[in-house]
């Protein structure tokens, strides 16, 4: 036969005394949880809001005014982390004083279940602003795509002319113009010819070979033929000229793309640190919220 030992007429150890005593409620008071995620949420958000405001007061658009991005990012995570401690710990608090009181319990038992509390309380209150998140992410983009089909639809027949000289042929990524120019290309380009012409043909030729990476023979001897007859140099002055003018072009585009590649990169890595700091900052407000949930269980208990 199984025996029960009372402690104070509050702990019963025998598996068959417990049985007997089992409560049929749930020991998660719903009520209390709610309202402490509920109560969460808002101070979480008013304290974003406060955030976000001093932010904007910090931040200049003028040069040698207002905080660096540094210090502005530092600051953001401080203010996060101490958003995610005072919303949660005030939520798990009140959901612990609001619970239901429970006896016959141990004390290991009360201190887990107003643990628990608190940590439901973080949980109810980061999916339901997930979800709100996620809704204004979904209505964003499709008002997003609404006003792009309007802008198409407004605009499909200058797309429509303008897709006749931008057609990329045989996967090259050459437009048709630069094709057209080389139909129309003479063995001598006419020095009296108009100059605005010549430009946009030489720019249409430098743009095609620094999207295939290097200009042609062809391209090259023809361009220096325009350069000679336009601006009365000699043949192989303009073929040097064009040589280094392509180099120049080639190296500018080279550093474009390293400059897009850094300014990328250095966006990556402060995407990468925003998220590690807001996932200690939601750890710390789950270990917040469990803890001032028990704090508050046990001043409720205490009380006479």
């Amino acid at each position: 036969m199984e025996n029960a030992t009372s402690v104070g007429n509050s702990y019963v150890s025998g598996p068959a005394g417990a049985r007997v005593q089992e409560s049929p409620a749930s020991a998660v008071s719903w009520g209390a949880v709610i309202a402490g995620a509920v109560i969460a949420s808002a101070v979480s958000f008013m304290l974003l809001a406060g955030g976000s405001g001093l932010g904007f007061v910090s931040m200049s658009p003028w040069s040698g005014e207002g905080v660096s991005a540094a210090t502005l990012g530092i600051g953001a995570v401080i203010w996060m982390i101490l958003t995610h401690i005072i919303s949660f710990g005030l939520g798990g608090y009140i959901a612990g004083r609001l619970r239901t009181k429970w006896v016959g319990i141990h004390n290991d038992e009360t201190y887990f279940r107003d643990t628990a509390h608190g940590f439901l309380v973080w949980a109810l209150s980061a999916v339901v602003s997930a979800i709100l998140i996620g809704s204004a992410l979904i209505s964003a983009a499709a008002g997003t795509a609404r006003m792009g089909a309007s802008i198409a639809a407004g605009t499909g027949t200058a797309a429509a002319a303008a897709a006749g000289q931008a057609v990329p042929d045989g996967g090259q990524g050459l437009p048709t113009e630069y094709f057209a120019d080389l139909l129309l290309r003479a063995e001598q380009p006419n020095p009296a010819g108009d100059p605005a012409a010549a430009r946009a043909e030489v720019g249409r030729i430098v743009a095609a070979s620094l999207g295939r990476g290097e200009i042609s023979p062809e391209d090259r001897s023809y361009v220096a033929r325009v350069v000679s007859a336009q601006t009365g140099v000699d043949q192989p002055t303009a073929e040097k000229r064009v040589d280094e003018i392509i180099n120049r072009a080639r190296q500018a585009a080279e550093q474009a793309r390293q400059t897009a590649r850094e300014a990328a990169d250095t966006a990556r890595k402060a995407a990468a640190g925003f998220a590690l700091w807001a996932f200690a900052s939601m750890l710390i407000g789950a270990f917040v919220a469990s803890w001032m949930a028990m704090v508050g269980g046990r001043g409720r208990d205490d009380i006479v």
